[in-house]
This record gives C-alpha cells, structure tokens and sequence, in this order.
C-alpha cells in the first residue's frame, strides 16, 4: 500500500522548517517567525525549540571557551569539550532535520519542555 505523498504546501511548509533547522544560521529565521508571532503551531514549536538549542550551545561555548582561557592548565580539556558539544548540537539539528523530512516529530525530551516557556 502507497503513502499518501504530501501536498505542495506540506513540503514547502517542511522545507522552511528545515531551513530554521541549520545550525547556527538558522537561528535568524527562527527568530523573525518567533517575532512576528505568525505561522502554524508545528512553525512556532520549532522556531522555539532551535531558539532554544542555539541559545544553549552558545552559552555553553562561550563558558567553556572562557574557562579554557581562565584556567591555562585546563585549557585542552575544555577546548575538546567545546569541540564535542558544537558537534553535538550540529548533529542534533542535523538528525532533526532527517526526522522533519520522514515525517516524524521534531520532539526533544527537556528541550521541548524548555522551549515552550519562550515567549
């Protein structure tokens, strides 16, 4: 039996999402649709949640990023954590992205819950 395939509205709708979706850059996007406080509740739950994530990775990075400058004998430990958590949150947008275009919940446990107390 076929999958009923999407509607052109449903995949452009999927498309800009996943475009809120890229690390880092993504972020200006979101942030405009969170703004303007316009678009479907899947658009603004999204928007929330990379506002979120982006949010989270740069404090993260910039603490670690002070501490390795602050703490000379730490400093290789934290850079290599700075490394591992700027992978991490690309990797999570990235599988994010994977589960928007299949069709599945873009749901996170703990950054969703977060993420729902923006504005």
């Amino acid at each position: 039996m076929k999958k009923a395939s999407p509607s052109s509205g449903e995949t452009l709708e999927r498309l800009k999402l996943t475009l809120y979706l890229v690390p880092v850059f993504g972020v200006v996007p979101a942030m405009f649709s969170l703004w303007q406080k316009q678009g479907s509740r899947q658009e603004l739950a999204v928007s929330r949640l990379v506002v979120t994530l982006a949010l989270t990775w740069i404090v993260a990075y910039g603490v670690l990023s002070a501490g390795s400058h602050l703490a000379p004998g730490l400093s290789l430990r934290l850079l290599i954590t700075n490394t591992l958590v700027t992978t991490g949150y690309t990797l999570t947008n990235l599988v994010l992205m994977v589960r928007l275009l299949q069709g599945k919940s873009v749901h996170l446990p703990g950054f969703s819950q977060l993420s729902k107390r923006l504005p």
